[in-house]
């Protein structure tokens, strides 16, 4: 699983990169972190707000940060 977080480098980003690496290491879920700064690859995702959450190049939420159930649901594939 490839987990990305979209943004230009904003607390908000940090703090969702944090959580993401929180909740997967709780629930030993393995995944491949990228965080995509770039501002062309950023709008490549049609993405208005950050941070965003893409998982498998599906993006999950954009502008907020997502509470713990639902960034595990993500992580766990459904």
């Amino acid at each position: 699983m490839i987990v990305q977080v979209l943004g230009m480098g904003c607390a908000k980003c940090n703090n969702l990169e944090a959580k993401v690496k929180e909740v997967a290491e709780k629930n030993n879920i393995e995944f491949v972190f990228e965080k995509v700064t770039d501002f062309k690859k950023i709008m490549d995702y049609k993405v208005m707000m950050t941070p965003a959450l893409v998982v498998d190049g599906a993006v999950k939420c954009t502008g907020r940060i997502p509470k713990d159930d639902e960034l595990l649901k993500w992580l766990q594939g459904e």
